[in-house]
C-alpha cells in the first residue's frame, strides 16, 4: 500500500482532479480537446509529446550510465585506482629520470579497465536480455482508438484517450468515468482499503464532502483495480501526474519483495564486514612490526581486505539470474521479477486452484435440471439471463452457460423479451450473483431477480422451491432432499450450482444484496470440469522433485474430491473454509501440514493459508489467475500466473506460465534450482577460499621477514580468479542436487568456511616452507638472512612468484572439489566453460612470470620445473578435500 499523496491546496494534480470531479462529462472532453469517439493515432502521438508517456520514472531505472558508474566504483577497482596513484608518485614523481617506471601504474589502470568494462558489459548484456523478456509479457488496456475498440499496451495510454474497463482490469491512468454500469472499484493499492466501493459516473462528490479525493464516485487513479461491472472513461492524467505516479515517484512500481536469498546476502555482507575490521587491521599490525615498513603494511592490509571481498558477486548472481530467465523462456515459463528465481527454486509447497491447472481450462453445461432432475429449457434460458447480462468478470462457468444456451435455445429472442435492468456484483462471501430483469411481454411486464450461486449460499436466502409448476415451501426435509442430488451429482465428477429467482424485487435503482433473500429455487446446473491428461505425471513428478502440491478452491468437497483422485493426490483428509475458524495458531499450523485439499475457500483464506505455511517454514509458490487470487500471490514467496490471466493476477504475479500446465512449472522449478545451486557454489566456495588465503597471509606474516605477496600480485591473483569465476552460472548441476528443493541460509556458511578454508591454508604452509627453506636458496644460493642485498630481492621474487602460482592453482582447482561431493574429474565433471575458463585462468597467471609483464610485476625466474611441485600439492590437496568433505558430510545433508 501507498500512502496518499498530500492534500494541500498547491499541489496542481489534486486541483485538477477536484475540477474534473465537479464537471459535467462534456466539460471534461472539452477541457481535454477529446471525443466520445476516442482519438485517432495522430492525436494520439501529439499528446504524448505535450503531456507526456504513461510511465512513471523512478530512480531505480537502469540505464547505461548507472552501470557504468557502478562497474568501476566497487572495493576492487578503488583500491586498485589508489594503488595507482601511490605507485605514480613512488616510481614516477619524486624519483630521479633515469628511475622512473610507469609500468606498475598502466597495469593497474589496465586491471581497472578489464574489471570495469567486464562487470559493465555483463550488466548491459543481462538488462537487455531482462527486457527482452519482460517484452513477452505484458497488461494490455482496452482502447477506443482511430474510431475501434483495440486492445494496446498500457503504456500506448496518454490523455484524451476513452478507456473501456471491466472486472480484472487494472486502472492504466487517472480517469473520469463517462459511463458506468454497476462498477465497482478496489483502491487497496492507494490505501489499503479492501472492500470495493461503487463508481457511478453520473454521480458528483457532494460539496462539504470532498476532501478525500479517493471516494469521488466518478473518478478512477491508475493503480486500482476493477472488482465486477464496466465502465468508459476519458484520461486526464498519465504517468507521474496520476495520484499513483505522485506516490510512486519515489518507490519503484514494481518494487519486489525481499527473498530469503536477499537476506542471505545481507547476511553474507554483515559476516565480511565483521571479518574485514577484525583480519585487516591484524594484517597491517603484524606485517607493520615484523617488517618495521608501515606505509607498504597498509597497502597490503587493504589488498587483503579486497581479497576477502567476492567483488564478482553481483556479475555472477545477476548472470545466473539471467541465464536461468532466458532458459525458462525457452520451456514457457517468463520471469517477471529476477530475485525470484532463488524462491522458485526453493519452494517446497506449491498452491492452486484446480480449475484450468489439474483440469482443462474449458467448463461444459452436462445439465441443467429441475429440482426433479429433469432437464429443462427453461433453467437453461433463467441461467442465460444471468450469466448474459452480467457486467462482472464472465468466468468459464458463464461462458458455458453462454455456450450451451447459443446451442439450444434462440438467445436472439431471449435478449428481444428481456431487458437487464440492474445486477448485485459477485463476491467471494455471498458466493452469489444477481440480475434483474425486466420481461417486455405486454401480457407479463413484470421485474425477475434471477439469482445463481452455491448450493448451500442459495439454499440460505431461499424460502420457497418451484417443482412441477407449483411454488412449495422449503422446508429443512426439501433441503435435504436438494443437497442429495447435488452429492449424487459431486459424486460423478459435476460440479453444481443453483439458479433462484424472485418476482418484482425493490424498486428500479434500489437493488442491493438485501434483495437476496426470501428466493425460489428452481433448478440445477451441472458443470463437467475433467482433469487434463498430463495433470496426473506433472503432480508425479512435482513430488518426485520434493514439492507438496495443496489445492485451495472455492468449489465443494465432492467436486474436488472427485478431481484429487483422479490425479493422485492424497484426499483423505479436506478441509473447508469454515474449518479453519475459531482455530487457534497450533491447530491451524497442524491443519495446513495435513491436509493438501483447502475448499469452499474466500481470498482471505487463501491468503491465511499461506502465511501459516510461510511460519511453518515453507517456502510457497502460489499459482492464480483471477481477482480472488491476487492476495494470495502477493503473500506468497514467490506467485506464478499465465498469460491468459486478469492484469491484477499478471501484476501481482513474479512468474508467468505462457501455457496453463503444471509441465512447464516442474521444469522451470528445476530451472530455478539449477540457478540456485550454481549462486551458492560461487558463494560458498570463495567465501572459503578467500578466507583459506587471509589465514595463510597471517600465518606467512607471522614469520616472514618480507611481505608473502605484493599487493599489486595478491590483486592481479584475485581478478584472475574472479573473471574465471563468471563460468560458474554456465555449469551444470546434478540430478540429486535438482531433486530437492534447498533452503538458503547463512547460518551454515561459517562452518563450511571454517572446514575448507584451513584446508587450503595446510598446503600454503608446506608451500611457504618448500620456498623459503628449499626452492628459493637453492636457486639464490643460500638461506636469505646469509645473502646479499640483491639476492634478497631476488629470493623475495622467487618466493612471491611460487607462492602466486600456487595459490592460484589451488584456487582454481577448489572450484572443480568443492561444486559436487563426488571425487573430482573422476566421478564428477564440471561443464566446458568452467574446465576452460579456470585451467585458462591457472595458465595465464602461470605464464605471468614468464612474459615481458615479469618485470614489472616484479615476478623471479621461477625454473619450469617448479611445476612439478605445483602437481604434486594439487593432487594431495584434492585428496585432503575429499577426505574433509567425508567428514563434513557426516554432520551435513548437503555440501553446496
Amino acid at each position: 500500500m501507498l500512502r496518499k499523496p498530500s492534500t494541500n491546496a498547491s499541489n496542481p494534480d489534486l486541483k485538477l482532479v477536484k475540477k474534473i470531479a465537479r464537471e459535467t462529462r462534456t466539460e471534461t472532453l472539452a477541457r481535454l480537446h477529446a471525443s466520445a469517439e476516442g482519438l485517432s493515432s495522430k492525436q494520439a502521438e501529439e499528446n504524448r509529446k505535450e503531456y507526456g508517456s504513461n510511465k512513471i520514472a523512478t530512480n531505480k531505472h537502469d540505464s547505461k550510465l548507472r552501470f557504468l558508474a557502478e562497474a568501476f566504483l566497487t572495493p576492487f577497482t578503488m583500491v586498485l585506482l589508489i594503488l595507482a596513484t601511490l605507485s605514480l608518485f613512488t616510481d614516477y614523481i619524486f624519483v630521479p629520470a633515469n628511475q622512473k617506471d610507469l609500468s606498475t601504474v598502466v597495469i593497474m589502470l589496465l586491471m581497472v579497465f578489464i574489471s570495469g568494462i567486464t562487470s559493465f558489459v555483463q550488466n548491459v548484456r543481462s538488462s537487455n536480455a531482462v527486457n527482452d523478456l519482460l517484452k513477452m509479457v505484458s497488461v494490455t488496456t482496452n482502447i477506443k482508438r482511430d474510431g475501434k475498440d483495440q486492445e494496446l499496451p498500457t503504456k500506448s495510454v496518454v490523455v484524451g484517450d476513452i478507456i473501456n474497463v471491466a472486472a480484472g482490469d487494472m486502472v492504466p491512468a487517472d480517469m473520469r468515468l463517462l459511463r458506468s454500469k454497476d462498477l465497482f472499484c478496489s483502491s487497496s493499492s492507494l490505501n489499503g482499503e479492501s472492500k470495493p466501493v461503487e463508481k457511478i459516473a453520473t454521480k458528483v462528490p457532494e460539496f462539504g464532502k470532498d476532501k478525500d479525493y479517493l471516494d469521488y464516485p466518478n473518478i478512477l487513479y491508475e493503480g486500482t483495480t476493477i472488482v465486477s461491472g464496466s465502465g468508459v472513461g476519458v484520461v486526464f492524467a498519465t504517468g507521474e501526474h496520476t495520484m499513483f505516479g505522485k506516490l510512486a515517484q519515489d518507490i519503484s512500481r514494481n518494487d519486489i519483495k525481499e527473498t530469503t536469498f536477499d537476506v542471505g546476502i545481507k547476511n553474507i555482507s554483515k559476516l565480511l564486514i565483521t571479518m574485514t575490521a577484525i583480519i585487516a587491521p591484524l594484517v597491517f599490525i603484524i606485517n607493520g612490526l615484523t617488517k618495521g615498513d608501515w606505509i607498504n603494511a597498509l597497502i597490503f592490509a587493504i589488498a587483503t581486505a579486497v581479497g576477502l571481498t567476492p567483488e564478482m558477486l553481483p556479475v555472477i548472481v545477476t548472470t545466473n539470474l539471467v541465464k536461468g530467465s532466458v532458459e525458462m523462456s525457452k520451456h514457457g515459463t517468463i520471469v517477471k521479477k529476477m530475485n525470484s528465481i532463488q524462491n522458485f527454486g526453493s519452494a517446497d509447497v506449491l498452491c492452486t486452484d484446480k480449475t484450468g491447472t489439474l483440469t482443462q481450462d474449458k467448463v461444459v453445461l452436462e445439465r441443467h435440471y429441475d429440482l426433479n432432475l429433469r432437464e429443462t429449457k427453461h433453467v437453461l434460458e433463467l441461467s442465460y439471463l444471468n450469466s448474459y447480462y452480467q457486467t462482472g468478470m464472465k468466468d468459464l462457468i458463464d461462458k458455458a452457460v453462454i455456450d450451451a444456451a447459443g446451442d439450444e435455445l434462440n438467445v436472439n429472442e431471449i435478449q428481444r423479451d428481456y431487458d437487464k435492468i440492474d445486477e448485485i456484483p459477485f463476491d467471494f462471501n455471498r458466493r452469489r450473483m444477481s440480475v434483474v430483469v425486466a420481461n417486455s411481454d405486454k401480457e407479463h411486464g413484470e421485474h425477475l431477480l434471477v439469482t445463481k450461486g452455491a448450493a448451500e449460499e442459495m439454499l440460505s436466502v431461499s424460502t420457497k422451491m418451484e417443482s412441477n409448476g407449483k411454488i412449495l415451501p422449503l422446508t429443512e426435509d426439501r433441503k435435504k432432499d436438494i443437497l442429495a442430488k447435488i452429492d449424487d451429482m459431486n459424486d460423478d465428477g459435476l460440479r453444481v450450482i443453483m439458479v433462484g429467482y424472485k418476482k418484482n424485487p425493490a424498486p428500479v435503482g434500489e437493488f442491493s444484496v438485501k434483495d437476496e433473500s426470501d428466493l425460489t429455487l428452481f433448478g440445477f446446473l451441472a458443470f463437467l470440469d475433467p482433469p487434463k491428461e498430463s495433470a496426473k505425471k506433472a503432480l508425479a513428478k512435482l513430488k518426485h522433485d520434493g514439492i507438496t502440491v495443496k489445492i485451495l478452491t472455492g468449489d465443494n468437497e465432492a467436486v474436488t474430491r472427485t478431481v484429487g483422485l483422479q490425479v493422485g493426490l492424497n484426499v483423505d483428509t479436506v478441509y473447508s473454509g469454515s474449518d479453519l475458524e475459531n482455530k487457534s495458531d497450533e491447530e491451524l499450523a497442524k491443519m495446513v501440514e495435513e491436509c493438501n485439499i483447502f475448499v469452499k475457500l474466500s481470498p482471505e483464506d487463501k491468503t491465511k493459508i499461506i502465511e501459516l505455511l510461510k511460519k511453518n517454514d515453507h517456502t510457497v509458490g502460489y499459482m492464480g489467475d483471477g481477482i480472488n487470487d491476487a492476495p494470495a500471490m502477493k503473500a506468497a514467496d514467490v506467485s506464478i500466473s499465465v498469460d491468459t490471466a486478469v492484469d491484477i493476477a499478471k501484476e501481482s504475479a513474479d512468474i508467468i506460465l505462457l501455457h496453463k500446465d503444471l509441465n512447464v512449472l516442474e521444469k522451470g522449478v528445476r530451472i530455478g534450482r539449477k540457478v540456485f545451486g550454481n549462486t551458492m557454489k560461487y558463494i560458498k566456495i570463495t567465501l572459503s577460499s578467500n578466507f583459506g588465503n587471509i589465514l595463510s597471509i597471517m600465518v606467512a606474516s607471522s614469520f616472514l621477514p618480507f611481505l608473502p605477496m605484493l599487493p599489486l600480485q595478491l590483486l592481479i591473483l584475485d581478478l584472475l580468479y574472479g573473471t574465471s569465476c563468471l563460468s560458474l552460472p554456465f555449469d551444470t548441476m546434478s540430478d540429486e542436487y535438482l531433486k530437492g528443493p534447498r533452503t538458503w541460509s547463512t547460518k551454515k556458511l561459517p562452518k563450511f568456511m571454517f572446514y575448507f578454508g584451513p584446508t587450503s591454508s595446510v598446503f600454503d604452509v608446506i608451500t611457504f616452507g618448500l620456498l623459503f627453506f628449499i626452492i628459493c636458496p637453492k636457486l639464490v644460493g643460500g638461506n636469505f638472512n646469509s645473502i646479499n642485498l640483491a639476492q634478497k630481492a631476488l629470493f623475495i621474487a622467487l618466493f612471491h612468484t611460487g607462492w602466486f602460482i600456487e595459490s592460484l592453482w589451488t584456487q582454481e582447482m577448489v572450484i572443480h572439489a568443492l561444486r559436487d561431493k563426488r571425487f573430482p574429474f573422476i566421478k564428477q565433471h564440471a561443464s566446458t566453460a568452467v574446465v576452460l575458463s579456470t585451467f585458462g585462468a591457472g595458465i595465464i597467471g602461470t605464464l605471468l612470470p614468464f612474459s615481458w609483464l615479469a618485470k614489472p610485476l616484479k615476478f623471479g625466474p621461477m625454473p619450469l620445473s617448479y611445476m612439478w611441485v605445483i602437481l604434486g600439492i594439487l593432487i594431495l590437496y584434492i585428496l585432503l578435500t575429499t577426505v574433509v568433505k567425508h567428514f563434513y558430510l557426516k554432520s551435513e545433508k548437503f555440501l553446496i
